[in-house]
C-alpha cells in the first residue's frame, strides 16, 4: 500500500509527491539502487523454470543498473507533472547501507534474462497506476518521529 512508509522509496515518494509534500531523502540522496520492473522478475521466473542450469543456483534478477534516491524523486515527480524537489535531510538511518544494486551477470548467463523495462518507464507505469487508485495518506512524519523515538536516526 502506497500510505506504507514501509514498502519502498518509490511509493513513500508517491504519496509524498501526489500530497504536495516533498520527498524526504536520507543522507545526500547519493546513496544508490537497482530498481526493477515486475515485468522483469516475472520474465526471470518463467526463464528459470524452463532452465536446468538454473536448479539449486542462487540468481540475482533486477536491472543491473544503478539510480540515486536523489534521482528517483526527481524522476518520480518530473512523471507525475508536480514542480517539487526532494529535500535532503543529512540524516542517516542506522544499518542503511550507501549503495545496493544487482549483479545480474549469472542471470544472463544461465538464463538468457535481459531487463526489458527502463527504470522512466517503469515510473511512467506506476503513475498510469496512481492515477486509478484513491490519494495515499502520507505517513512520513509519524514514520520519520518513531525512528527517531528509536534512535534509528542520526
Amino acid at each position: 500500500a502506497l500510505s506504507n512508509p514501509y514498502t519502498g522509496v518509490v511509493a513513500i515518494f508517491s504519496a509524498r509527491l501526489l500530497n504536495g509534500e516533498p520527498p524526504l531523502v536520507f543522507e545526500d540522496g547519493e546513496q544508490r539502487r537497482d530498481f526493477v520492473s515486475v515485468h522483469d522478475i516475472v520474465q526471470a521466473l518463467l526463464l528459470a523454470e524452463e532452465s536446468p542450469a538454473a536448479v539449486g543456483q542462487a540468481i540475482n534478477v533486477g536491472s543491473g543498473e544503478s539510480v540515486s534516491v536523489r534521482e528517483v524523486a526527481e524522476t518520480l515527480a518530473g512523471v507525475l507533472g508536480v514542480e517539487i524537489s526532494p529535500e535532503l535531510t543529512a540524516r542517516y538511518r542506522v544499518g542503511d547501507i550507501r549503495n545496493c544494486f544487482a549483479d545480474i551477470t549469472r542471470a544472463r548467463r544461465l538464463l538468457g534474462y535481459e531487463p526489458r523495462v527502463s527504470f522512466q518507464h517503469g515510473l511512467e507505469e506506476l503513475v498510469e497506476w496512481l492515477a486509478e487508485q484513491e490519494r495515499p495518506e502520507d505517513g512520513v512524519a509519524s514514520h520519520a518521529a518513531e525512528l527517531a523515538a528509536r534512535g534509528l536516526t542520526l
